[in-house]
């Protein structure tokens, strides 16, 4: 019986065959935290006993969520995790890199076969490079960061597998929230989604971190992309290794095998208050705005920027409608920024930010007041995710948020 890329990953860790369903204690190759989950972390790692972390060169640190620090506790936070970097020798990107997930994949900390975790719930974005990856609780981040193992159930994998061009303007947030109203907010609860078929091969990896950003958003573990030319080109420069063949076998066991087609795909919008809440956008078109938030670990690349700012062409942002553009990183800030498109964003009305998570979590700037509504690019639109619980939060693509904020009501993006 053939083996999943997610067993073949487990297997190669243990040495032994592993298969869905087995309780093993596995090492990592590296642990993430960031200035929100990391304090608790640290904490839980001194109760255990903690003197000294497994690897400090295997222990990835950055402030992402509250930069530069919006509070007193934000300030102290930021403290107590330089003083325990200095002491532990860890290399801390601090406030300036970027979101903890785009400046792990940057820096080539995840890399295809190895098993990652962080102390958020959107490590399975590291997915797209082929890694296993995954969130954990801050109680096992501090025996993570003590030990360098951590016990798993290994997850059986949901195949979906993705057919079919992209129509103008659609791509592959359009996609993932279509499969997220599919599966469903708990569907994959503890299973793996692997995204495959022809159009994810042809997937840039830009689209793929977005797709294995959001396989939380349905209760998975992880989601993976089997890594192929694009990954092996995307890690060159980034990590010295050699390509190796890291796919599910022909006759492996899948716990679900979903079909999808993008040919007909229309852009989707994911209306409140639950991201498996997706519909085409002709159902939501002329709903009013308030703000549009385009950024985040999701779709704050260089190429969800250049997706908006086509859209935009030479119009301006409506003047009624708060538009916040946040790149993902420093490196994707640069590219924009060499471009031209901080520029065409600034005079078309937004406030572009220095790269962080900003309005994401709703606990540092851009928060909403009740009654106000935002579309934003990001991956969770819950009560209160960005403010007060009577606002409410709608998701997109980067396309679809430019045109929206074009007109100041929810927009096709094909219309503009």
């Amino acid at each position: 019986m053939g083996s999943t890329i997610v067993e073949k990953i487990f297997s190669r860790k243990c040495g032994s065959d592993i298969r869905a369903g087995e309780v093993v204690m596995t090492p990592l190759d590296g642990a993430m935290i960031h200035d929100i989950t990391g304090p608790l972390a640290i904490q839980k790692f001194h109760e255990m006993g903690g003197e000294q972390v497994f690897d400090p060169k295997r222990i990835i640190m950055l402030f992402d969520h509250q930069i530069p620090a919006d509070s007193l506790e934000a300030a102290k936070n930021h403290v107590f995790m330089r003083s325990f970097a200095k002491e532990q020798e860890i290399h801390n990107y601090d406030i300036n890199e970027g979101v903890c997930h785009q400046v792990v994949l940057e820096k080539g900390l995840a890399a295809p076969g190895e098993i990652v975790v962080g102390a958020d719930s959107h490590t399975c974005m590291y997915g797209a490079v082929g890694a296993f990856a995954t969130g954990i609780g801050s109680t096992d981040m501090g025996f993570a960061l003590k030990f360098g193992a951590l016990y798993f159930k290994v997850p059986e994998t949901i195949r979906a597998k993705v057919s079919g061009k992209f129509p103008k303007r659609v791509g592959a947030k359009d996609l993932i929230l279509a499969i997220a109203a599919d599966i469903g907010a708990d569907g994959a609860t503890y299973k793996a989604i692997e995204f495959s078929g022809k159009t994810v091969t042809k997937m840039d990896m830009a689209g793929r971190m977005t797709c294995c950003n959001m396989a939380i958003e349905m209760g998975a573990k992880a989601g993976i992309v089997p890594p192929d030319k694009i990954t092996w080109d995307y890690m060159k420069g980034r990590r010295k290794m050699e390509p190796f063949n890291l796919e599910s076998d022909e006759d492996a066991v899948f716990a679900e095998n979903r079909v999808y087609d993008v040919s007909d795909l229309e852009p989707q919008v994911a209306v409140p208050h639950n991201v498996d809440q997706g519909v085409p956008v002709s159902k939501v078109e002329g709903i009013h705005i308030d703000q549009v938030f385009i950024g985040s670990c999701t779709n704050g690349r260089y190429e969800d920027l250049a997706e908006a700012s086509k859209v935009l062409g030479k119009k301006r942002f409506d003047p009624h409608t708060r538009v916040l553009i946040i790149p993902a990183s420093r490196e994707e800030y640069l590219k924009a920024l060499e471009k031209g498109l901080i520029e065409r964003f600034v005079k078309a009305g937004a406030l572009v930010e220095a790269p962080c998570c900003g309005p994401c979590m709703g606990g540092s700037f851009g928060l909403l007041a009740p009654g106000e509504v935002c579309l934003s690019t990001s991956n969770r639109n819950f009560k209160g995710r960005q403010g007060s619980t009577e606002a409410s939060v709608y998701l997109s693509s980067a396309a679809t948020a430019a045109a929206s904020a074009i007109k100041g009501e929810i927009t096709d993006p094909r219309e503009v």
